[in-house]
């Protein structure tokens, strides 16, 4: 009987026999499915959003140069007396535990009064080199360098410094001497060649330094940072674990191997001896899970933000921040270190080190075991054994029972061990096994005939309207990712003005109507059936003609090129309802052959354009505000819209950089049928123009533009030749003149 529904099922046991193998493999390290360490990651994230504590540690204080700060003592970087103030204010007056600069101070402080006299002596600035000399000996306190240096020494102050890596191994500054010998550096650990410290001073004056470097993950998130560093056979410790030292009493550090073998990787960072010691795990490398609080910044209520303004002008009362472990770091977006975390996409870099003394100070930071890939192994290979017997014997509703049942145990597994052992296991390819292999035994048979459409459906969903993509759907073997050569209609969309509007916007403002633009402008190239290739700032690019094939894909970009600019006309009615300035595109569209496909690395793909025709339309999307006007084509693109009907005006015939050939560009004066009398005169007055021009008889032609600018003053088409005319002969000498505008900038 058992025999019997193995071979009625043989087909599910086997599918699902081969997912468990897949996954040991996996776990084993012999054949590593990238999606599955995504998944574990995203796991791990969600796992501390859920549990973290929230609310304000007190305990840890960041001093935040933010903009009203920068608006009251000037720009960073202050002067060293300015800091020196800061720091005597707060290890002083307000008597905090330990204070971190996550800064460096590279080089001299050129602001000083002794830079000044220094620069004297050596004849850089006019004066007397004697009198320099005697006043920097009568002054010494001019030196701001020293003044910082005399508030540092002894006081409880970490200064930052950062490691480097790369093939010059560059140095500079002054690094802090080693804490203990490494002897040999434990396997896998990070171990760098290179270091910007602080000048020799200040390195030499303050007790404690610490690095501030951040390793993140493959995805660009920063889940760990190093607490501990090798460098030239030395141990050096990070900028938290400085602080934390400091806060402590400086109790020693040791370094703590797996299994308590010499020659081992590490497993954790120990401070202090005894009942009282203090353990930190850490992970080969030296690096530590950073236990987030909560949302961060200011506004995110984990560390309380204190302007550095208000501690220099001394408005905290004394001792206020008695016994607090304070950090120096920047909100002002100009100097805001920011990194990608799970908690937040933007996350300021100081709280890292916030979050680190936080969870040390509670024992919050949880572990990955060395023997986490032993777990793994041992955990699939009983899971596989259950889903391959059971999935296959069983009716759906069992099956369905049986997988719900296996992935809460997971969860539950997983969860125990998280919040009771402070362990970070991999849960990931037990889920997906337990869940592939529910869905395969389920709809094995659906899956297989239905693939090619879901693919397909899949990749092309974000690139093209969803009608698009249903009509793929219905014939997937026509389509595909892989690049090849069509000829397309390609354009470029550019906000004019976008750099003198970031400059006198708040961002939130900025990002706002930035939104408001490209979603307005998206809705439009989706309605004319484009495919939106990207989105670069304030510039949108699209194509038509693929993946779907269209005869008209020229009429399709001018019609849509034409409600965009429409739709930018009803953006600034709105915004000059409002008392705003009104906001302007620049579009540029070009037809041509291109490449069209999935391109990209092994880490990211995209399904795009590439060729001379894509970089000849963002060449004329450049050139919209040079002739004064909203849209530039080319003649290929006039010539295949032609059954559009619109009325084209001729701007000029350029040579863009990168081109070796002339390329007459146009602009849309109206839709079909809507040239009256008095346009189709002047566009047949503008094109004798330029045929003048283009002669050589700048006289003839000089006199014509006169009598069109009257009637159109305020045309800087008009007004462009006018300037290009100038001084100009009554003809052209050079037998090679055409009349061809070359741009040689990009």
């Amino acid at each position: 009987m058992a025999w019997a529904s193995f071979r009625r099922h043989r087909k599910r046991v086997l599918a699902t026999a081969l997912l468990a193998l897949a996954a040991l493999l996996h776990a084993a390290g012999l054949w590593s499915l990238p999606q599955l360490h995504r998944l574990d990651e995203a796991l791990y994230d969600a796992r501390l959003r859920l549990t973290m504590p929230r609310g304000l540690d007190e305990r840890v204080v960041i001093i935040d140069v933010d903009e009203p700060s920068l608006a009251r003592i000037g720009q960073w970087p202050w002067s060293r007396a300015r800091v020196a103030d800061l720091v005597r204010e707060l290890t002083g007056r307000q008597q905090v535990a330990a204070l971190g600069l996550d800064v460096v101070f590279a080089e001299r402080d050129g602001s000083s009064g002794l830079a000044q006299l220094q620069a004297l002596a050596r004849g850089e600035l006019s004066g007397d080199a004697a009198f320099g000399d005697w006043l920097r000996r009568a002054t010494p306190r001019l030196d701001y360098d020293h003044v910082l240096a005399d508030t540092l020494r002894g006081a409880p102050v970490a200064l930052g410094y950062y490691f480097s890596s790369d093939r010059n191994a560059r140095r500079s500054g002054t690094l802090p001497p080693a804490m203990a010998p490494l002897a040999p550096v434990p396997p896998g650990m990070l171990n760098w060649d290179g270091y910007g410290g602080n000048i020799a001073p200040l390195a030499a004056a303050a007790p404690r330094a610490g690095f501030f470097n951040a390793v993140a993950d493959p995805d660009g998130m920063l889940r760990a940072a190093p607490l501990v560093a090798a460098f030239e056979g030395g141990l050096y410790e990070s900028l938290s674990l400085a602080m934390l030292r400091i806060g402590l009493g400086q109790p020693p550090l040791r370094t703590e191997r797996a299994g308590g073998q010499p020659d081992a990787p590490l497993a954790a960072v120990v401070l202090g001896a005894g009942a009282g010691q203090l353990r930190v795990p850490v992970d080969a490398r030296g690096t530590a899970l950073v236990p987030y609080r909560g949302r961060g910044g200011p506004r995110g209520g984990s560390y309380r933000y204190i302007s550095a303004v208000d501690v220099l002008q001394g408005r905290l009362a004394p001792a206020e921040l008695k016994g607090r472990y304070v950090l120096l770091g920047f909100t002002t977006p100009s100097l805001m270190d920011l990194r990608a975390t799970p908690v937040d996409e933007v996350y300021p870099g100081v709280e890292v080190h916030a979050n680190l003394i936080s969870g040390m100070l509670d024992g919050r930071i949880v572990a990955r075991p060395d023997y986490a890939a032993g777990y793994e192994v041992a955990l699939l290979a009983l899971l596989g054994l259950v889903l391959a017997v059971g999935l296959p014997m069983l009716p759906v509703s069992g099956a369905l029972a049986l997988g719900a049942a296996v992935a809460a145990g997971l969860l539950a597994l997983d969860a125990a061990l998280y919040l009771g052992a402070g362990l970070v296991l991999p849960l990931a390819s037990a889920l997906a096994l337990t869940l592939t292999a529910l869905a395969i035994n389920m709809a094995l048979g659906y899956f297989v005939e239905s693939r090619a459409k879901r693919e397909l459906a899949q990749q092309f969903a974000t690139y093209v309207p969803p009608e698009l993509v249903r009509q793929m759907v219905r014939n997937p073997e026509r389509y595909s990712m892989q690049a090849r050569a069509e000829e397309l209609t390609v354009m470029f969309c550019d906000l004019h003005g976008f750099t003198t509007l970031s400059e006198t916007m708040e961002p939130q403002t900025l990002q706002a109507l930035l939104n408001d633009v490209l979603t307005r402008l998206s809705h439009v190239i989706r309605a004319h059936q484009g495919t939106i290739d990207k989105y670069m700032g304030d510039c949108v690019m699209a194509f038509w003609g693929a993946p779907v094939p269209m005869t008209d894909h020229a009429r399709r970009a001018i019609d849509a090129a034409l409600a965009m600019i429409d739709a930018m006309r009803q953006l600034n009615d709105e915004r000059l309802a409002r008392g705003e300035p009104p906001v302007a595109v620049g579009i540029g569209i070009n037809t041509g052959v291109v490449s069209v496909g999935n391109m990209g690395s092994d880490l990211r793909r995209a399904y795009t354009v590439v060729g001379d025709a894509v970089n000849l339309a963002a060449r004329l999307q450049d050139l919209t505000r040079l002739y004064g006007v909203d849209l530039v084509a080319t003649q290929a693109t006039v010539e295949h819209s032609a059954a559009g009907g619109h009325v084209w005006q001729e701007l000029d015939r350029v040579r863009v950089r990168g081109r070796h050939q002339a390329v007459a560009i146009y602009t849309v004066r109206a839709a079909e049928g809507a040239a009256d009398a008095a346009l189709q005169a002047e566009l047949a007055e503008w094109q004798q123009i330029l045929s003048l021009w283009r002669a050589g008889r700048f006289a003839e032609c000089r006199l014509r533009l006169a009598l069109l600018q009257r009637r159109q003053p305020d045309s800087r088409l008009l007004a462009l030749y006018a300037e290009r005319l100038g001084t100009r002969p009554d003809r052209v000498a050079d037998r090679d003149w055409d009349g061809t505008t070359v741009f040689d900038a990009k």
